[in-house]
């Protein structure tokens, strides 16, 4: 994709499948001088709020509630993932704000002295949302599928084959974005990618 020629900050979506190390990817780009965005840190903080958790218990009771009465997010996800009805839900009450909280968070960075190379946000479901157009480029990281596999289980990912059924394939969020990199190697390795990325965007 060509540089954006608007005077705005290059507005960057990361994406990638489970385990292929879009939180280790978006550190790194951090590191190269972006201002960097989690979509999974927004909905940690849609979920602590009254608003939310209000929705929540009324559509699915307090056994969404931990013994503080904070939403138990595992809780959530498993009535999600169980049906297609209530995820359909759960994805309208969230990502309308989730696009509201980074659309402002663009705003902000427009406006950061000194200005970072480019505002980047990773959102595990870019593609799935339809999200890309929000954007003026998109990167996947992907990685070997054993890797993968490993890094998610590690993490405690016990339904990676269920969840991963519910997104894009690997080779899918490939094929759809502007830029793949692969994080099969180290850190260094996976930096020299993101910032051979990062320069073509830039311009």
């Amino acid at each position: 994709m060509s540089p954006v020629g608007d005077g705005r900050l290059p507005f960057v979506g990361l994406t990638g499948g489970i385990g292929a190390g879009k939180s280790t990817a978006l550190a790194a780009l951090a590191d190269l001088g972006a201002a960097t965005l989690s979509a999974d840190a927004v909905v940690h903080e849609l979920l602590g709020s009254a608003e939310i958790r209000d929705a929540l218990v009324a559509r699915f009771g307090d056994q969404v509630l931990d013994g503080a009465g904070a939403v138990d997010r595992a809780a959530v996800a498993g009535r999600a993932f169980g049906e297609a009805e209530d995820r359909a839900w759960l994805e309208g009450l969230l990502w309308p704000r989730v696009g509201a909280r980074i659309a402002a968070w663009r705003e902000e960075v427009d406006r950061v002295e000194p200005a970072p190379v480019a505002a980047i946000v990773e959102v595990p479901l870019l593609f799935e949302a339809g999200m890309e157009a929000v954007f003026d480029a998109t990167i996947a990281v992907v990685a070997d599928e054993e890797l993968r596999a490993e890094r998610a289980g590690a993490r405690g990912h016990t339904a990676v084959a269920e969840r991963t059924g519910r997104q894009l394939t690997q080779d899918e969020k490939a094929a759809r974005a502007d830029h793949v990199v692969r994080n099969d190697g180290d850190t260094e390795e996976l930096k020299a990618e993101l910032s051979n990325a990062l320069a073509t965007i830039t311009g």
